[in-house]
This record gives C-alpha cells, structure tokens and sequence, in this order.
C-alpha cells in the first residue's frame, strides 16, 4: 500500500487496510521524530531485550519466549524488531524466502535505524501497490510468519503489528523523558 491512492472503488477490505497502515504509520513517524542515540541505545530495565555489539558487529537478543519475565525492550531492540519483521515478510512474499532472522542487521545509532526503516516501508509500499484487489484475497504470497491466510489477512497483521511497535517506543520514549523528573 502506498499514501497515494491504491484504492479500488466499493473494495472495503483495501480502504480499511489502508486507513490502518496510514494510521500506523503515522504514529511510527510521530515516536521516531527526534529520537536521539541515546534514547535509542538506553534500557528501561536491567533486564530487557537489548542489542549488543560483539566482534564490530550489532546483534539483537533473541527471546526464549514472550513472557513478562524476560523485561522490556529498548528502543534499538523494537526499532530491530520492526526491520525483521518487515524484511521477512517482504523477502517471504515477493522475495526467495529464505531470509532468517540472524540475517537482517542491527544499527548501532538511531540514524541508521530509522533509514532502514523507512527504504524498508518504501520498498513494501512499492511492492504491495502492485498487486491486484484479486492477488489480496488469494493465499500464495501468505508465507510468513504464517500460511494459509489471504495475503489482505497478511496485511491486517503488519499494520498491526506496526501499530505496536510504534506505540512501544513511544512508551519507551515517554519513560526515557520522565526518568530524572519522578524524584524532583
């Protein structure tokens, strides 16, 4: 989907989706406005999912599970989290599908991040505004993270796991700003 027009007239899946992906991308540019190495590098807990750098190299911690024990990630984690996901699913539905995820970088500034973020959402954008209302509802571009769900289904899953992302950080955001303030 792009912000230009895709919209096919009396389609409301495509206009619902695409009121989705704007809205999150829209809250996605209002929490990576601004945001500074140092909030992106800083941990809410000292426990969380995180990035370390070993051997010149970037890498994301990989969770175990999603249980509340693990601690909060940071915002270099999230900002990872959402060009994996992204990556996966560009190269699973309109590449060789074979990325895995110790295969997609991590970036130790914000800057590069939020680059990688934005040529990813541009290459997505050019990719789905490709595709025909027909090609939305069928199956065969629906390869990950799961199968057998129309690809419009697929759709529905990236806004919203957009939306989350983007509201993540800006939590995170919001704890980093306050963090001197609660004993003043």
């Amino acid at each position: 989907m792009t912000n230009k027009d895709m919209l096919v007239p009396n389609d409301p899946t495509q206009g619902t989706l695409q009121f989705q992906y704007d809205i999150s991308c829209q809250l996605l540019d209002i929490h990576l406005t601004d945001l500074t190495d140092d909030e992106y590098s800083w941990r809410p807990a000292p426990k969380g999912l995180h990035m370390t750098y070993d051997s010149g190299i970037w890498r994301a911690d990989w969770p175990d599970s999603e249980s509340y024990e693990i601690g909060p990630p940071s915002i270099a984690w999230l900002t990872w989290h959402i060009t994996y996901w992204w990556s996966m699913v560009l190269d699973h539905s309109f590449g060789d599908g074979t990325l895995q995820h110790e295969s997609v970088p991590c970036y130790g500034s914000a800057s590069e991040a939020i680059d990688r973020i934005y040529l990813i959402k541009n290459k997505w954008e050019t990719a789905v505004a490709q595709l025909s209302p027909h090609e939305l509802h069928e199956r065969t571009r629906t390869n990950w993270p799961f199968r057998d769900k129309s690809f419009y289904e697929l759709l529905a899953w990236l806004n919203l796991e957009l939306m989350k992302n983007a509201a993540e950080i800006g939590y995170c955001r919001f704890l980093y700003a306050s963090r001197n303030r609660e004993n003043g």
